[in-house]
């Protein structure tokens, strides 16, 4: 054996045979941290951006911050039930790409296809450049280090997911359980509040007695768009159908109905919870609604801390959604020659190697790029 040989195989593990497959494939508990950080994610910021929208009419506007939730719920049910329906009529897997493919044609399936790769690699910057944000938040000094940061966050999520399936599962696993544990606990803790009558809202919880005046229609449906960034991701299951372990239809849509529920009672807990404490979004964006429920829920204790230390890691997991999304959905359009073949081809690990790190290094691109962009706007004011 070379040394090379020697080192990739420190590096990324012992190649796997085709016959052990099995193996690499998710379980319901793998897959839901694996394929559904993107989405949980979403809904540390989703009733956030629903107030900001309404905060511009004024205080008394956030009475509509509930049924706008409500209705972005009933949105994430029909995105359940319909995906439920992909998983049952592709498979295969490939998600948008092949319902657009099959039923409208190959060039509006390419466009599908290119978009939602374009897509995983925004994902991937932007999650790791919030994860990034939130650690030099609470560490100052590493600012001037932000970029390399990024970089190293990215291509070390590259390095897990070239290891398999399973090991980037079992650690990605433990960050995405500990968020849902937090949001949960929060919850019940909120509901305690109300129930005893200590959550002390100024009529936030109420119905509005008539429509402030400048709340207009665009207005709420501004609120309405913003607060849809909590549905973002749901799709990464349907594209991912064939790395879940037989029978992989089945756990695929048992997954993604336990991913609904959850964005259903976290996002629509959140909500409830910053009317009940009658919160108000900060305008200059240094601390989030999540964290001022958290203070308000648990004090500035060790379950605020843990709260904001999960929330980091959530939101720079959610990057982990693309490496799994991303080289699926490559490798089916590899075989219907939309992209080079050798995205179709395993390695040793039994990973889509050539998609993860190509999706590694236009995100790294991407963030060097916008990095670059916001210090030259620093400097120029």
């Amino acid at each position: 054996m070379s040394s090379a040989d020697i080192f990739k195989r420190l590096v990324l593990g012992r190649p796997l045979k085709t016959s052990q497959m099995e193996t690499e494939k998710m379980p319901v508990w793998k897959g839901l941290p694996i394929l559904s950080s993107d989405a949980l994610s979403s809904v540390a910021y989703g009733t956030e951006q629903i107030l900001l929208a309404l905060m511009t009419v004024g205080a008394a506007a956030f009475a509509f911050a509930l049924p706008i939730a409500i209705a972005i719920i009933m949105l994430i049910g029909i995105l359940i039930v319909s995906y439920r329906q992909v998983i049952d009529a592709y498979p295969q897997g490939g998600g948008a790409y092949m319902v657009a493919k099959e039923n409208l044609g190959m060039t509006w399936g390419r466009l599908t296809g290119v978009s939602l790769l374009i897509d995983y690699t925004l994902t991937v910057a932007v999650s790791v450049s919030a994860g990034v944000q939130a650690i030099t938040s609470a560490f100052p000094a590493t600012i001037p280090f932000i970029v390399p940061m990024a970089l190293i966050l990215v291509w070390v999520m590259v390095w897990l997911n070239l290891r398999g399936t399973s090991e980037s599962g079992t650690v990605f696993s433990i960050p995405t359980y500990f968020f849902i544990f937090c949001v949960l606990a929060l919850i019940v803790k909120g509901a305690f509040d109300l129930l005893a009558g200590s959550a002390h809202s100024a009529g936030g919880m109420s119905i509005a007695p008539a429509v402030p005046s400048g709340l207009t229609l665009f207005v709420i449906l501004r609120a309405f768009s913003s607060g849809c960034s909590a549905v973002t991701g749901i799709e990464a299951i349907s594209d991912a159908v064939p790395h879940f372990r037989t029978p992989s239809q089945k756990n695929a849509k048992r997954t993604l109905v336990t991913l609904g529920i959850l964005l259903a009672v976290i996002f629509g807990g959140v909500t409830i919870l910053s009317l009940a404490y009658d919160i108000a979004p900060d305008p200059a964006g240094h601390t989030s609604v999540l964290s001022m429920v958290t203070q308000h829920a648990f004090g500035r204790g060790a379950m605020y801390y843990a709260m904001q230390i999960s929330t980091m890691l959530i939101l720079t997991l959610a990057a982990n959604t693309s490496f799994n999304g991303f080289p699926i959905l490559a490798s089916i359009m590899a075989l219907d020659k939309n992209l080079p073949r050798m995205f179709a081809n395993r390695g040793d690990r039994l990973a889509f190697h050539y998609g993860i790190i190509s999706l590694g290094v236009c995100a790294s691109l991407l963030l060097i790029e916008l990095f670059a962009m916001c210090s030259i706007s620093v400097r120029n004011q």
